[in-house]
């Protein structure tokens, strides 16, 4: 007995929530992963999408004693 539409979609909504549930989540994680430039004279992270002159701005900010491609050897390519 049983097993009639109504339980029969009722199964179904739990199993689409449940899928659903699993695309949504926290971008943090991605987001540290992707913290891929460092300088190297204070460790301080930078994503991966930071451009040359926010890198620049950096050095100059923070180590004006300090050259751009010490903090940042990835540059000199």
């Amino acid at each position: 007995m049983g097993g009639g539409n109504g339980q029969k979609a009722k199964m179904a909504r739990e199993r689409n929530l449940e899928k659903q549930k699993g695309a949504k989540g926290s971008q943090l994680e991605a987001n540290k992963k992707a913290m891929n430039i460092q300088c190297k004279v204070c460790m301080q992270t930078f994503i991966c999408t930071t451009s040359e002159v926010k890198c620049k701005e950096h050095a100059e900010a923070k180590h004006p004693k300090s050259d751009l491609f010490t903090c940042f050897p990835h540059l000199k390519n």
